[in-house]
């Protein structure tokens, strides 16, 4: 194939759809740039596709913006905690993206701790269940604990044909995913043990592949698979955070992923699309399509977050040289999960913290407003605070 075509064709902006790729260059162009692919660029990775052959994507094309590892490595606690603003959002989006009726007064409800009062408030429970036992960094990624996950955040509230057997961890019959037709087929039932099992190998195994997209190639192959009746949507979602809380990036839980997705959502659902309409013309289940859908749409918002970046390196700095003491650290993660980028009176938090001197509290806010990372707003008498946010 000539050099200077092939070039072409890698940075043609219908790349990612090999359908339009054939009408502009040909049938034959295309199948040429797909065996040079194979031989030369695809990343094979240890995942099957329903014909035992391996998942491949490109990744020369599927690249992170840096600045993604500072938002995610910037926050967060050891001790497994979750930010009570960004969770709300991430709760709210990602039962709205299966169009399961929720609301925002009943999330802050359940996340503040009150029982469930009714059908909808069940489910929240279950969604907050789901983040407390992700967040638990004793909880190690393996089946038996996303079985347990999976009971936890969505099997407990399925109606009858739609719950798990007593003895199974995977559904016991064929699903498909409807739209306007049918769009895709879940794995063989018999076969989802098998391929689970594998799926689990991969996330515990060590590997060169960069942790962001792995955990989007995680997120992909559970709705690839569809291994239960209901719920794979959230299980997959909830499984990316898990695999990068697990892999040393707590800001995961402090981020909206799913309010990412669900302001994207055509574009979410067409990058699986592409994914299998390529397959029929590649024989390959290439995931960049995916990958690229979460670069642009999920991680390079997250990149751009209300988080000052120059603010986290100053926090990051300050922890490591021993100049933030425990009680300032514990306070600060407080301030991120309760408040977010929302005001709040040094009263407010010595009421809503409750394990603090006021004393103590009005060190750390002026503390931190000295090093630049809280800022002061004057109302007459009263002053709130805020995280220093990204200028827009």
């Amino acid at each position: 194939m000539d050099a200077a075509l092939y070039a072409k064709m890698l940075y043609d902006d219908n790349f990612r759809e090999l359908r339009k790729m054939q009408y502009k260059y040909s049938n034959e162009s295309v199948s040429e740039m797909i065996s040079l692919l194979k031989e030369t660029a695809y990343k094979t990775l240890p995942l099957k596709d329903f014909f035992g052959q391996g998942i491949v994507y490109l990744e020369s094309i599927a690249r992170v913006h840096m600045s993604i590892y500072k938002s995610l490595l910037s926050f967060g606690s050891s001790s497994g905690s979750y930010g009570l603003k960004a969770m709300e959002e991430e709760i709210y989006a990602s039962l709205t993206i299966e169009n399961i009726d929720s609301s925002r007064d009943s999330i802050r409800r359940i996340l503040s701790g009150y029982a469930p009062k009714d059908e909808m408030e069940n489910r929240i429970f279950g969604m907050k269940q789901g983040l407390d036992f992700i967040s638990d960094t004793t909880n190690r990624i393996n089946e038996e604990n996303i079985h347990k996950l999976y009971q936890l955040t969505v099997g407990n509230y399925l109606s009858e044909n739609d719950r798990l057997l007593s003895n199974q961890m995977y559904r016991h019959d064929s699903v498909f995913i409807v739209g306007g037709k049918v769009e895709h087929q879940g794995l063989d039932h018999k076969k989802l043990s098998v391929y689970m099992k594998k799926l689990v190998k991969f996330i515990q195994a060590d590997s060169a592949m960069d942790d962001i997209l792995k955990a989007a190639a995680i997120h992909f192959y559970i709705a690839y698979l569809h291994p239960y009746f209901d719920g794979n949507g959230r299980m997959a979602r909830f499984i990316h955070l898990w695999f990068l809380v697990q892999n040393g990036y707590p800001s995961a839980l402090f981020i909206p992923f799913s309010s990412y997705i669900n302001k994207s959502l055509s574009a979410y659902y067409k990058a699986y699309t592409q994914v299998e309409d390529n397959f029929k013309i590649s024989e390959l289940i290439d995931i960049t399509p995916f990958f690229i859908y979460f670069i642009e749409n999920v991680y390079n918002h997250i990149s751009a977050s209300d988080y000052n970046i120059d603010m986290i390196e100053v926090y990051r700095v300050a922890l490591s040289e021993g100049k933030i003491t425990e009680k300032e650290k514990d306070l600060f993660n407080f301030v991120l999960s309760a408040y977010g980028n929302k005001e709040f009176s040094t009263k407010q938090l010595e009421k809503d913290f409750k394990n603090a001197a006021y004393a103590t509290i009005r060190s750390f806010v002026l503390k931190f407003e000295k090093m630049g990372i809280l800022v002061s707003h004057k109302y007459g008498n009263r002053v709130k605070y805020t995280i220093v946010a990204n200028v827009r």
